[in-house]
């Protein structure tokens, strides 16, 4: 079994979850969603993170608004919006079950 495809999938499955995570602490820029990924060792690039950010627009979970930048042309930060903030609740419910289903997995049979 491929061990990296298998890894990057599982990644893969929780950006979504991971980036509003990171927009309900704070509006953030791209290049910011990508660093605060990155220190959390989920490596994702521009191409990937970009259409996840539109698909979350269009439905409703996250807003933008443009900032002037002294280092060059204005930046676009992203906002969590109620829509949003429910959503992260869910999931957040539903990561809890899921890593408590995982551990009863791994450790069953095992007394």
């Amino acid at each position: 079994m491929n061990t990296d495809n298998a890894k990057a999938q599982m990644r893969k499955g929780v950006l979504e979850f991971c980036i509003l995570s990171i927009l309900s602490k704070h509006d953030a820029y791209a290049s910011d969603i990508i660093k605060e990924l990155k220190d959390a060792d989920l490596i994702v690039v521009e191409g990937t993170l970009y259409p996840i950010l539109t698909r979350q627009k269009n439905a409703g979970l996250l807003n933008y608004r443009w900032e002037e930048s002294v280092l060059g042309p204005p930046r676009k930060y992203y906002i969590i919006t109620d829509e949003g903030k429910s959503v992260l609740d869910e999931l957040d419910k539903s990561w809890a079950e899921l890593t408590e289903s995982v551990s009863k997995l791994k450790h069953s049979g095992n007394s």
